[in-house]
Parts: C-alpha cells; sequence; structure tokens
C-alpha cells in the first residue's frame, strides 16, 4: 500500500476496508454508481470545460482524423487474407492484462462495472483468439487484428498523450515441436510489418529489429526458417541482442519496429511472444504472439496536411 491509499483508508472508520471488500460484485458496483451519480449531479458547465481543457485523458488527439483514416485504411488492405478483422469494445474484462502479464491495474483505468478501458488491443485479442481456438481441431490456427484507440493511466509527461491507437496483430496456434510453430507465425507478423512500411513510408530508413529471449531453439529457426521465408526487402531485419526491455514479459523472442537513423529514431511498434493464450486456453503448448504499431506515429512518418507531429506514445506497447 503506498502513502496515498494509507491517507485515504486512514480518512475512513476502521474496517471499512474489509466491509467494501466482502461485498458481492453486484452490491460494490451499486455503491459505486451511486457515488458517481451524486458526483455527477454535482458537476457544473464550467467544470466539464475546465476539465475538458485541462485533464489528459480528455483531451482530444492532435491528429487530423481524415490523414489517420487514410493511413488505417492502408494497413487494412495490406493485410493477409488468412488475418481476420476484429472490431473490439471500449472496455475489456477487468483484468484483462493485469491477469495474465506483469502490469499493475494502476496504469490502466478502471470502470466501475467490472471492466477496464482498453489499454492494450493485444491482451484483448488474446481473450478472442483463446475463444476461437477452443472451437478449432487442435492442429488449427488463429490471427486476428484490431485498430483502436486506448488509454493508459500512466502519465507519459509534457507533450504525450494519454490516448493513441494502435493496429495490432495476434497469432495463437498450438506448439508442434522445434520451434515450428513459432517460425511460422513470426514469419507472419514480419512479412505483415515489413509489407506496411516499405509500402507506407519508403524514405524513413525503417527497421524490424529482433531480439531471441530464452529460447536457443527460436533462435535456429530464426536463422534457418524465418530469415530465408521473408526474403530480401528494403526493410532490414536487424539482430537487436542487447535489448532488455520487455524481458519477463515476452518469451522466446520480442521485435521492435523503428524508423529513422542514430538519435533520430523513432519507435513504432513493438511485440513478442506471450504465454497469454497459454494462460486463457488452460494448454502449456499454444503459443502466442502479439505485435502492433502506432498508427499516429505512422501517420506522421507518412507526411501530409494534418499529420500528427508523432509525440503520442513514447512506448508503443507495454502499458
Amino acid at each position: 500500500m503506498d502513502d496515498a491509499e494509507r491517507r485515504v483508508w486512514g480518512r475512513l472508520p476502521d474496517g471499512a476496508r474489509a466491509a467494501l471488500a466482502r461485498l458481492a460484485p453486484a452490491d460494490l458496483r451499486t455503491l459505486l454508481l451511486a457515488v458517481a451519480r451524486d458526483r455527477a449531479a454535482a458537476a457544473r458547465p464550467a467544470d466539464l470545460v475546465r476539465r475538458w481543457r485541462t485533464d489528459r485523458f480528455t483531451r482530444p488527439a492532435a491528429v487530423d482524423p481524415r490523414v489517420l483514416s487514410g493511413v488505417e485504411a492502408r494497413l487494412w488492405d495490406l493485410l493477409p487474407a488468412d488475418v481476420t478483422g476484429v472490431d473490439l469494445s471500449p472496455v475489456a474484462p477487468l483484468g484483462t492484462c493485469a491477469a495474465v502479464a506483469p502490469v499493475s491495474q494502476n496504469r490502466i483505468v478502471t470502470t466501475l462495472r467490472l471492466t477496464e478501458v482498453l489499454s492494450d488491443p493485444t491482451n484483448a485479442l488474446a481473450i478472442e483468439a483463446a475463444v476461437r481456438r477452443r472451437e478449432q481441431p487442435a492442429a488449427g490456427t488463429v490471427h486476428l487484428a484490431a485498430c483502436h484507440r486506448v488509454l493508459r493511466a500512466q502519465d507519459f509527461g509534457p507533450g504525450f498523450s494519454a490516448h493513441f491507437r494502435l493496429f495490432a496483430l495476434v497469432s495463437s496456434a498450438r506448439d508442434s515441436g522445434s520451434g515450428s510453430t513459432q517460425a511460422r507465425l513470426l514469419t507472419l507478423h514480419l512479412a505483415y510489418w515489413r509489407t506496411v512500411l516499405a509500402t507506407l513510408v519508403p524514405q524513413a530508413s525503417a527497421r524490424l529489429r529482433l531480439t531471441v529471449l530464452d529460447s536457443p531453439v527460436v533462435g535456429e529457426r530464426i536463422a534457418d526458417t524465418v530469415r530465408p521465408g521473408l526474403g530480401p526487402s528494403t526493410v532490414p531485419l536487424v539482430d537487436e541482442p542487447e535489448r532488455r526491455r520487455g524481458r519477463g514479459y515476452y518469451v522466446d523472442a520480442a521485435l521492435r519496429i523503428t524508423a529513422g537513423d542514430g538519435g533520430n529514431e523513432v519507435e513504432l511498434g513493438d511485440g513478442g511472444f506471450t504465454d497469454w493464450t497459454a494462460q486463457l486456453a488452460g494448454d502449456r503448448k499454444e503459443r502466442c504472439l502479439v505485435s502492433c504499431l502506432a498508427t499516429e506515429r505512422l501517420a506522421a512518418l507518412a507526411g501530409g496536411p494534418g499529420a500528427p507531429a508523432g509525440a503520442d506514445a513514447p512506448d508503443a506497447r507495454r502499458p
């Protein structure tokens, strides 16, 4: 418990926390909704204007939606036919991120109805993938894609928005041994992002950076299967063994999508293998690859009138 929590609980009667913890979920929701209703009734129009101007959660994005929608339409056009598009809800079940990944719920905007505002489309897609995998034969594969504006509770600092749009891919399939499943999933994701970058920002010195984490077998498949399967491209696949961020969050291998050189390099996206569908499906043999790209940053690099400045997501992936 941090100092702020101690201060708040210290102002309430003894036993208040335990009493609230014992309430049935429906009763707790009723209580919190009543408190929210009372606070909303006390809000004045001037309060709304002030909050609109100062609250980082409510300020509109800086991007021209006509520019952004054009870029995102191209992302959908370039998507392989065997990837299914999903239009996600603005909210997900409470614990969608924290229950399967090392993410604090404090970084996520929680609602009063046992849901949370979507902070990462890959987590939500992983749940959908696990549901669809249950309806498939063991040898089946699920590839899903979604584009969504996400909201994150942590303060990224001046010039960065609390909400931004991500285009995400999630693939899940059962392990067939020797890293072959991981190689197949990774080839699809890397080939797609290569095509996106070569088509939309050919001038941006874009790179796909790949890190083998804790699986020498996957490293071998990257060398003898993934790289030959991808073939030549203007977007190079660069090894990044020095990467430290994401270890413990990703397993087997992780990737980054970057553009620019030296001090001008911009991170566009992130991804890697996770155990999320294995946890959600209760099958340790299930393999899951997630990756995503910040579309506002991509639009900034693509250029054109109304393109955003690109300062929207200091870490395009992890909440």
